[in-house]
This record gives C-alpha cells, structure tokens and sequence, in this order.
C-alpha cells in the first residue's frame, strides 16, 4: 500500500502484541492520566474518549457562539504538556476529540507542534457529521447530527504516517480497534479478530471504570485513590490482555472486567459499524495480578445501517428545592406545592414534584432532621419559568411552613438538550481519512453486512435446591453497573461464583426486578443472559424521559441504579451467602 508508514514496518518483529492505553473516559477526565501511561510504562498507542452523548450537546453549543470551536480544550492543553513525549517514545496518538470539528482541532495541534517544535504528523477523520443534510435526511431541527463510524478510517491514517489522528463521531471501541487495523493488517471480513478488538475497546474506553472505577466491591480494592488507567495488550488473533501500569492504584480483575463489559449494553449482539460484536461469547480467565485475558469472541457482519446521534434544544429548565425540617414533613410539603402553584401568574407546560425523605426520627443535627421538595418545571418559554417562577418561592419566606428554607437563590431559565438514535443507510454516510500531506482517502463501508436481530436464549444452569435462606442485601452476593443510553437505563448485574449465578439466572427475573425497583414498575424491561459472564442484563425503557441532558431524574444517567438494586433485600440461600464469604 504507498503511503503505509514506518510505523507498521518497523513493528513487525512485535506484531504478536500492540499495547493501547485509555487516557480519557469522558471530558473532563482526569488531566495528568496521558503524561501517567506515557511515563508509566511500555505503550504503543495512546487513545483518548472525550465525546459522551451530552458532550456532543456541549460542542453543539460552543459551535453556535464560535464557529471555530466544537472540540474538546482539555485535549489540546493535554498535548501541549505531553505531545514531545509521546513522539519522543513512539507512541500514537488516537482519539474522538475532534468531536463536532475534528479539521479544526488537527489544525490547531499543527499549531501547537509548531510552537513546541515538533515534527508531529497530524491526520483527521471526518464524514459523521451529518448536520448539513439534516433536513434531507429526516433530522430537520437537530442541533447536533453525527453518525457512529468505525476505525478503518483511523487505520488508514496511521498507515500513511499519522503520529495523531483526530476522530469525530467514532463509536467508542472504534479509537482501539483502528490501530489493531492498521498492525495487524485485519480486513473487513476478520470478524472474530475485529470483535475481539471492540470487546477490549469496550473495556477500557470509559477510562478508571475497568480499573476499580465505580466497582461494586471497591472496598476489597488495596489503594482506589488515584486507580491506573486501563491498557489493552491486543494480540494478532484478536484476544487480548487488560492490564494496567505496574504501581498505579486500582485493580484489574475478572470482576472489573466483567462490570465494564455489561456496562451501557443492550443484548448479546453489540453492533459497531465494523463488526457486530457476540458479547455472550466472552470468556475471561485471571492470568495474573493486574491482567485478565478476554478470548473466544465471536464477531459477525455489522448491521447495514449506522446509528446516529442527534441533539435537540428542548426548551427552558429552572427547579427550586424546599427544605422541610422536623415534624410534619408531609404536611409542610403539601402546603409549598399550593401555595407555590397559586403564586404563579403562568402555569408551566411540566411540573414535576419529588420528596426525598432524608430526614431522620429525633435526629442529633438539623441537617438529619431534614427533608427536600425538588420542583422541577420545563417550558418552551424561558421567561413563564424564569424569575417569575423562582422569584415565587422566594416570596413564600415569610408565609410558609415553619422552618421555611430554599437551597438556592431564585435563578434564570437554562436550556435542556434532548437526545434521541436514529439510523440510517451506511451508503449514506461519507467516511473520509485525511491524511498528514492533506491527501483525502474515501474509506469503504463493509460489503458484506447482516440485520441485527436478537440472539437465541441461553440454556440456563440448573437451578438450585430448595434449602434454607437469609433475607441479604443483594449487594453481599452480586455485583452491579448501570449506564444510560438516552432515555433508557441498563442495569448489568453478575455473580462471582456458580452457585450464585445459578440462583441470579433463575431468580433476577423482570418481574422481580420491578419488585425490587418499583420505579420501574410500569415501564418496558427486558432481560438478557450472559452466561460466560455469568450475569444478567436488563434494559429499562423511558426511565431517563428525553435523556440526561433533559435532567428528568436526579440521577440523569442511572449511574446509582445499579446500587440502589444491590441495596435492596432478598431471600438468599445459605449456601449462596457462604459462597460470598469465601
């Protein structure tokens, strides 16, 4: 191929291992993790994951003040601190922090190179975004439009020379499974090699999260103060090793490894515009401290169509908060719902009241002894929900229940996104690699492709005998992580030995989840099994409203969901509860 690079050349003597370290789980990660794995210890390439579905709501925002902004700043300060580094060891440089202007922010990094200077050959990816043609193709009045592309694009940079490569909208596993593109020379067709790559993408593209992160059982974690961040040792079949810098903080286990794995997933079938990776055919084996190896992925052809995010301005938000002290709660929360109510001269198109009971009987401090009223109020209207509505809570200080206080001042209006999928034809979609000498590549999308449809069940273990149970707290046996994809949840809950999973699989049934979580009573649940992982799935449909960006929960991306599940109590045989103490 002209143009391939030294880079691969030079690395043919290694081609059995390629080291890639997560530097960014989302924006506003921490900064120094890039000077870490660049000075920690040996690394090929160095990605970066800055774009959440929020983020891109943000850069939407910043574009329409700058027309030269939309991407992320932390990453341009990053490598005016690190970038001689990273040259100096050889390692590239991947990531989506381009966002929505991926052609400004190469820009700007030549500029930074220059003034540092450096040598450095920037390349971008470009195509995802769709906004332009928002109208034709279906999406009129999107703030924000960007398709999901895959990492041959990234591959075909770093072939040419590329030493940073700067994505727009990639999927997230696009920033690892690039680069073992461009090693290991995979084709299109290498799906087993390429669903190998997303599963370790996957794992560590969220960052700390696969190092003890938001781990269900932190507290058996020696030193989760400052936790490393995650490398994926990826191999030329496509399994891989997780590990992370020896002496940094945190862990690697089966179970870390496991809680990312299920975290932000659906069903056993994991489309990404390259391969459709088989989640339920991950197999993860403990090969020593800090290193656990991920094989057996099954990859098939990706779906025809790729997904696209879209942002939409949704309106105006304002919300006060009452706090109710001591008795009376109740009461004292029925009376600020009247009299703020008939206060207001404009009634809000939403209003949405939430108690949370915090207080406590006989409390020894007065903040124990509280309770908060959250009045969230939405409208098309910023001014119907501006002052003249927390300018009306305020003027209740002196004709309200006793004890009357707010949390905060009265405040303007704010804007809310609103974040929904659509999809749309791979043809329609244009990728686009720009090389270092400016040279533009059209990327091809896959040939050969294959609907998404929903895996056949599992056979399930047997299930255990009746014997003698204990009513536990979930959480003493099983392990949980849940995320947000728009406005649904998923919650992923796993068992760390057979005897337990054999009472999750036939026990955490949807119907017990609704028991157990009655927020989600009413609401579409579905629930798929992971057998190699032994663990289970559930997607909660609608319960974030328009998505976090909307803030229609407190928890707007459902990180506690998954806690709140494991705090919750069950009948737990005695053998499962023994099997926890072992």
């Amino acid at each position: 191929m002209s143009g391939v690079s030294d880079w691969v050349s030079q690395n043919q003597d290694n081609q059995d291992i390629l080291r890639i370290g997560n530097a960014s789980g989302f924006y506003g990660d921490r900064f120094s993790a890039v000077r870490e794995l660049l000075e920690g210890g040996e690394l090929d390439v160095l990605t970066g994951d800055y774009l959440a579905e929020l983020t891109m709501l943000i850069l939407g925002r910043d574009r329409m003040k700058n027309p030269d902004a939309g991407y992320a700043k932390t990453f341009l300060r990053q490598m005016e601190d690190a970038l001689g580094l990273a040259l100096e060891r050889g390692v590239k440089i991947v990531t989506n922090a381009g966002g929505l202007n991926p052609a400004g922010l190469a820009d700007r990094l030549r500029e930074v190179a220059a003034k540092l200077g450096l040598a450095a050959k920037v390349a971008h990816v470009e195509g995802d975004n769709l906004l332009a043609r928002s109208s034709e193709l279906g999406f009129a009045g999107a703030l924000t439009a960007n398709a999901y592309l895959g990492g041959f694009g990234i591959a075909r940079c770093l072939q040419a020379g590329a030493d940073v490569v700067v994505t727009g909208r990639v999927t997230d596993a696009s920033l690892v499974l690039g680069p073992a593109v461009a090693h290991f020379g995979w084709q299109h067709t290498d799906h087993d090699r390429l669903a190998g790559a997303v599963a370790a993408g996957h794992v560590i593209e969220c960052g700390a999260q696969a190092t003890g992160g938001n781990y269900a059982f932190f507290t058996e974690i020696a030193d989760l103060r400052r936790p490393g961040f995650p490398i994926a040792e990826v191999r030329a079949d496509g399994s891989s090793v997780i590990t992370k810098h020896p002496g940094t903080g945190g862990a690697v286990s089966v179970g870390t490894v496991t809680a990312q794995l299920l975290y932000e997933i659906t069903g056993h079938r994991y489309a990404n515009p390259d391969v459709t990776t088989r989640l339920d055919t991950v197999t993860l084996t403990q090969e020593g401290p800090d290193r656990v190896r991920i094989t057996g992925v099954v990859g098939e052809a990706p779906p025809p169509q790729l997904k696209v995010a879209l942002n939409r301005l949704g309106g105006f938000r304002n919300q006060v908060e009452f706090v109710l002290t001591g008795l009376a709660i109740e009461a004292k929360a029925d009376l600020a719902k009247q009299q703020l109510l008939a206060g207001l001269t404009s009634a809000p198109e939403s209003v949405q009241w939430t108690l949370v009971r915090t207080d406590r009987p006989d409390a020894d401090t007065e903040e124990t002894a509280s309770a908060l009223l959250r009045c969230v109020v939405r409208d098309q209207n910023a001014d119907t929900i501006g002052r003249a509505f927390s300018g009306a809570a305020v003027e209740l200080a002196l004709s309200g229940y006793p004890g009357f206080n707010l949390t905060a001042p009265p405040g303007a209006a704010s804007p809310y996104g609103v974040y929904t999928a659509a999809y749309v034809d791979a043809a329609e979609v244009p990728h686009v690699a720009v090389l270092p000498d400016g040279e533009r590549v059209d990327i091809a999308h896959p040939v050969l492709t294959l609907e998404l449809k929903p895996a056949p069940n599992p056979v399930l273990p047997q299930a255990l005998p009746t014997e003698q149970t204990h009513l536990a707290p979930l959480g003493l046996v099983f392990g949980a992580r849940s995320g947000d994809k728009g406005g649904d949840a998923n919650v992923g809950v796993w068992a760390r030995g057979d005897e337990a999973w054999r009472w999750l699989a036939h026990e955490l049934t949807v119907e017990r989840l609704k028991a157990l979580l009655p927020e989600t009573a009413e609401l579409a649940v579905t629930r798929h099994v992971f057998p190699n992982l032994r663990a289970v799935n559930f997607v909660v449909e609608g319960i974030l409203g328009a998505g976090v960006a909307a803030q229609a929960r407190f928890d707007p991306q459902a990180k506690g969901l998954g806690e709140w599940l494991r705090s919750r109590t069950a009948e737990l045989p005695v053998s499962v509860l023994k099997g926890a103490e072992r």
